[in-house]
């Protein structure tokens, strides 16, 4: 899940740290991060087998506290990225009180449900974004968050929403165009997450020249019990011929015991104008040996439409070690 939606703003910029920011320096720096690497294989029909052994990603990750002002820096690898270590994460955000934050730098979109860091994860591959892509990456530009112990919102200015297949970073302008995002979410109800909110890319994107682009999110998460968790995510993007269509999923997690726990998937995507579709069935145990150090494994199986492969499965098992 995105661990990013808070009681107050200060919060929601902390939260998507708080899964491998443990090591304290001194009273005003710690530092995080992890490496995970996985085997996956994937068979698609009609098609061959491919065969992945690597490492996924690495990160390390730097947070200075000087209130009311907080700084973070993380360097990202992630084998096949532009570069071989990318300035992931670098902004600064300030408390400016009534449970309100300005930040301004290089940060994590607020749209989608599934978790971008790894460690953060319930499973090893995303539900969705084979063809259209919806949830954005990182960017740049400046963002105020506010809350309370009911309710959320944040707003942002970026130098674009997307940037192609370099998610990592925006289009480093606002000449040709800006990019606009926004989230609210409702908390007042026990055990239950609403969250909405949108992206916007004016027309002349670096990328996406010739069109705007409007993104819908959707979420709403329940803990049945304290051992169960429920969700269901739904995100339309209109980015014009080709890049226009829907995504969705349904999500159950099950903590087992302290040790084992099991996450189970159903999503789809769809592009419109009788573009290619899928809904995938996914399966993925967790098994915690420590607070350091995990095992995940995970079984996928598409069912395709209007595509090359009418079917493919994946099976993956991934190691995580965060500090």
């Amino acid at each position: 899940m995105k661990s990013r939606i808070t009681i107050a703003a200060a919060l929601t910029l902390a939260s998507s740290l708080t899964a491998f920011a443990d090591v304290k320096v001194n009273d005003s720096l710690s530092v995080g991060g992890y490496a995970a690497g996985s085997y996956r294989n994937t068979k698609s029909d009609p098609g061959t087998a491919v065969d992945k052994f690597d490492l996924d990603a690495a990160k390390t990750l730097f947070t200075g506290s000087f209130k009311p002002v907080t700084g973070v820096v993380s360097l990202y690898y992630q084998p096949g990225a532009p570069s071989d270590v990318t300035l992931l994460d670098a902004y600064a955000t300030v408390d400016v009180g009534s449970g309100m934050s300005v930040t301004a730098g290089k940060f994590l979109s607020y749209l989608g449900y599934e978790a971008f860091d790894i460690p953060n994860m319930s499973q090893v591959s995303y539900a969705n974004g084979d063809f259209l892509g919806p949830i954005p990456g990182y960017h740049s530009g400046v963002r105020l968050d506010g809350g309370d112990k009911d309710t959320g919102w944040g707003l942002a200015l970026v130098d674009s929403v997307y940037s192609g297949p370099n998610y990592l970073k925006g289009d480093g302008e606002l000449k040709r165009n800006a990019g606009f995002e926004g989230y609210f979410t409702y908390k007042a109800i026990p055990d239950v997450t609403l969250w909405a909110g949108f992206a916007y890319d004016t027309k002349g994107n670096v990328i996406h020249k010739n069109d705007e682009i409007l993104t819908i999110n959707f979420w709403a998460s329940y803990n049945l019990t304290k051992e169960v968790t429920v969700a269901a995510e739904w995100a339309s993007k209109d980015g014009g011929k080709g890049d226009k269509g829907y995504n969705w999923l349904l999500f159950l997690n099950y903590a087992i015991d302290k040790n084992w726990s099991s996450a189970f998937r159903v999503s789809g995507e769809k592009l419109s104008n009788d573009g290619p579709g899928f809904t995938k069935l996914t399966a993925a145990p967790t098994y915690k040996i420590n607070d350091n150090f995990s095992v995940r494994a995970e079984l996928s199986y598409y069912d395709y439409s209007k595509h090359t492969a009418k079917s493919a499965t994946s099976f993956a098992v991934q190691s995580i070690f965060k500090f």
